[in-house]
C-alpha cells in the first residue's frame, strides 16, 4: 500500500527538489499535493519534468506501485508513453511483478478506495435523550468555511487526462440515496451465519452512545498530523480529556482495534486518502489505539495513516462503541467460521497492504462523527465483523449536514443531559 510520507511519495525524482517550496506554500501532505491543478504547480515554478512528475507518482499511489516511482521516472518517458508499453518491457526495464502490471496497466483501478457495490447499512433506533440545544445544525455554512469550500473546489481541478475529477464531483458520488437515516444512529454490517448457524454473532447496541460516555476518556497524543519533514517519533504527551479534541472543530475518531491488522490498516488508508475532502468540510481525522506499542504506531503512522493518533488507554472509546463493555470476538469462531470477515480479509489483501499479528487483536474497533463543543455524537458505526468499515458515502454525508442546516432539520445529537 503507496504511504501517506511525502518523502516516500516524491523519491528522489524531480520533485524532491521542490520540499522546501511545497512546506512553503502548505502543500505539506500527499492527499493534498495529488489534488494540485496546473495554476497551484504554476504558483511554486513546477518546470514540466516535475508536473509529469506528480502525475505519474499520483497515478502510483492510487494503485500501490510507488516502489517504481523512482525507475518509472527515471526513464523520462511521461505516463501515458509508460501505459502503452508492452508487459514485456515494464517486466525487463522496471523490473515489475506481473500482477503488478496488471495493476499499472488498468487505467480505472485504485487501490486507494474499493467501495463495495452495494453497501445496504440498517439504521438502528435513535437515542431516547437529547440536546439542550436540538439541532447540531445551529447556523448556516460560515462564510470561511464556503471559501475554504471553494477553494478545494478550485484545487481539486486537475489538470490531467488521469485524474480529471473536481471536489464537488468527488462529494455527489460519495452521497448516499435520499431518505437513508444517518443523523444520531448506530450503523453496523449486518451479521452473516457462522458455521451453519452453530455460532451466534456478538450483539451489538442499538442506541446512539451517550455522550457523557466519551467526553471525559483520558487520551494521549502519540503522533501529531504528519507533514512534510516531520520526523517519525512517537512521543507520548500529557493525558487530556476527549472533550479537547473537538472543543473548537467537528471530528472524525476512527477506533483501530489493531494497527498491525491487514484490514485495520486498510480502512484507515482508504478514510485518510480523503483528507482534502474533510478539510473542505472543516472536520478532523483523528486515529485512536488501545495500546501502545512504539514500533507499531512508527509502521502505522504516517504510512498508512497521516493524521492525529492517539492513545486511549482506559479503552473508553471502545466501551463507548460496546454500550459501555468491549466488543470481543475469537479468531476462530469470528473470522474462520465467518464468510463476511474472510471476504473482508480478501478485500484488504488485494489492496497490497502488509501485516503482523503483534498486539491484542480480538477487542473490536468502529468510528464516531462527533459535532463540536458538547453538540454530542453525529454518527457511530461498529465493527460487528472483523474488517467491517464504516462506509464513506455515510461518512461524507454526516460530515456535510454537520456544516448544512438544510440536510437535517429536526435531527438531534444523543449529549445525554
Amino acid at each position: 500500500m503507496a504511504s501517506f510520507s511525502v518523502e516516500d511519495f516524491i523519491g528522489n525524482g524531480e520533485l524532491k527538489g521542490l520540499l522546501p517550496k511545497m512546506l512553503e506554500e502548505g502543500w505539506d501532505d500527499v492527499p493534498t499535493l495529488k489534488i494540485m491543478n496546473s495554476e497551484d504547480m504554476d504558483s511554486i515554478n513546477m518546470t514540466q519534468q516535475q508536473k509529469a512528475a506528480l502525475e505519474l507518482r499520483s497515478y502510483l499511489h492510487d494503485r500501490a506501485l510507488l516502489q517504481y516511482g523512482d525507475k518509472l521516472e527515471a526513464s523520462g518517458k511521461l505516463l501515458p508513453e509508460l501505459l502503452n508499453l508492452s508487459i514485456a518491457d515494464l517486466s525487463s526495464q522496471f523490473g515489475m511483478k506481473r500482477g503488478h502490471i496488471a495493476r499499472f496497466i488498468d487505467r480505472n483501478s485504485a487501490c486507494a478506495d474499493p467501495l463495495p457495490a452495494a453497501y445496504n447499512l440498517r439504521p438502528m433506533r435513535m437515542a431516547t435523550t437529547t440536546s439542550r440545544n436540538n439541532s447540531i445544525l445551529r447556523s448556516g455554512l460560515s462564510s470561511n468555511n464556503s471559501r475554504k469550500m471553494l477553494s478545494m473546489s478550485r484545487i481539486a481541478t486537475r489538470d490531467s487526462s488521469m485524474n480529471d475529477q473536481s471536489l464537488e464531483q468527488a462529494l455527489s458520488e460519495l452521497r448516499i440515496k435520499d431518505g437513508h437515516i444517518v443523523k444520531g444512529i448506530v450503523a453496523a454490517e449486518p451479521a452473516e451465519r457462522r458455521a451453519c448457524g452453530c455460532v451466534q454473532a456478538p450483539t451489538i447496541v442499538e442506541d446512539v452512545s451517550p455522550y457523557p460516555a466519551i467526553e471525559n476518556i483520558s487520551v494521549q497524543k502519540l503522533t501529531p498530523e504528519y507533514k512534510i519533514g516531520m520526523g517519525r517519533l512517537v512521543k507520548t504527551t500529557p493525558p487530556m480529556k476527549a472533550s479537547e479534541l473537538w472543543r473548537d472543530k467537528p471530528a472524525v475518531l476512527l477506533c483501530i482495534r489493531r494497527p498491525g491488522c491487514i484490514m485495520c490498516r486498510a480502512e484507515a488508508h482508504k478514510l485518510y486518502a480523503k483528507k482534502p475532502i474533510f478539510d473542505a468540510l472543516g472536520i478532523q481525522l483523528i486515529a485512536i489505539l488501545h495500546e501502545q506499542i512504539e514500533s507499531e504506531v512508527r509502521d502505522f503512522w504516517p504510512r498508512y495513516w497521516g493524521g492525529v493518533v492517539l492513545f486511549d488507554q482506559t479503552m473508553g472509546f471502545f466501551k463507548a462503541l460496546g454500550g459501555g463493555k468491549l466488543l470481543k470476538d475469537k479468531f476462530i469462531t469470528g473470522f474462520v467460521f465467518n464468510p463476511r470477515a474472510i471476504a473482508n480479509y480478501k478485500r484488504a489483501k488485494a489492496m497490497g497492504i502488509e501485516q503482523n499479528f503483534k498486539g491484542e487483536g480480538e477487542i473490536k474497533g468502529g468510528l464516531f462523527v462527533v459535532g463540536s463543543g458538547r453538540s454530542g455524537i453525529a454518527y457511530q458505526f461498529i465493527e460487528r465483523n472483523f474488517g467491517d468499515w464504516a462506509p464513506l458515502p455515510e461518512v461524507v454525508e454526516i460530515c456535510t449536514r454537520l456544516q448544512n442546516p438544510q440536510e437535517a432539520q429536526g435531527a438531534s445529537m444523543s449529549t445525554g443531559i
